[in-house]
């Protein structure tokens, strides 16, 4: 097991991973909406907090090395998946900042403020390596209170996809299949030291993004 877990997270697997997602997301039929006002938003010197759902992430991977030019950040968790997804982000441009909900996420999160105020632009799923799918974690809404950055939630729609017996039911769309990457209007969330007005910006950014979800 030892062994296969070292495979699993070498340099070797790791690249040929990345090379494979690209392959194989190459494939799509790909449309991407709604895309400048956000970009134009960081251009001109704002901050922006892409935010998605775990079960809808790998449409974006292909597409988001775009984004490269801005070092971007995103936290990843530090358990042996995410090892691999941090390696496939790392490649594709992005700073993997390793923690979550779960483990060292204080300090991750302190770590994707800087680079959120340094670089303007990171990513972040929101509800976390373990779910409960549907569920946005606080930690979004603190850092958009910490930066100012405004949330910019995006999803992920297939003609046609596989979806997995996971607890996010993770959706891998099928080579060839149409898919649109579909980014949502700019979120400011204005900080607050009150607890049930923090909630409220958490309890509308879940409403907003729910219904993106397939169950």
């Amino acid at each position: 097991m030892g062994i296969k877990k070292d495979l699993l997270t070498s340099r070797w697997f790791i690249g040929f991973l990345y090379r494979f997602i690209r392959l194989y997301a190459g494939t799509f039929r790909l449309t991407v909406e709604n895309e400048q006002d956000w970009v134009a938003h960081v251009e001109k010197g704002g901050s922006v907090l892409l935010c998605a759902w775990h079960q809808q992430f790998f449409a974006a991977i292909r597409h988001f090395r775009t984004y490269r030019r801005f070092n971007p950040h995103i936290m990843i968790s530090r358990s042996k998946d995410g090892e691999m997804i941090a390696g496939v982000a790392q490649r594709t441009g992005w700073h993997p900042v390793r923690g979550s909900s779960s483990r060292g996420g204080r300090e991750a999160m302190h770590d994707v403020i800087g680079g959120l105020q340094s670089a303007r632009l990171a990513g972040h799923i929101v509800d976390g390596p373990r779910g409960p799918a549907g569920q946005v974690k606080a930690g979004v809404i603190r850092m958009a209170h910490a930066t100012g950055a405004a949330i910019v939630p995006f999803y992920v729609l297939a003609e046609k996809a596989w979806y997995f017996n996971s607890w996010d039911r993770f959706m891998l769309p099928k080579p060839f299949s149409k898919v649109v990457l579909r980014f949502d209007t700019m979120i400011q969330c204005e900080p607050t030291t009150d607890a049930d007005l923090f909630e409220a910006q958490r309890r509308d950014l879940e409403t907003i993004m729910r219904p993106a979800i397939v169950n």
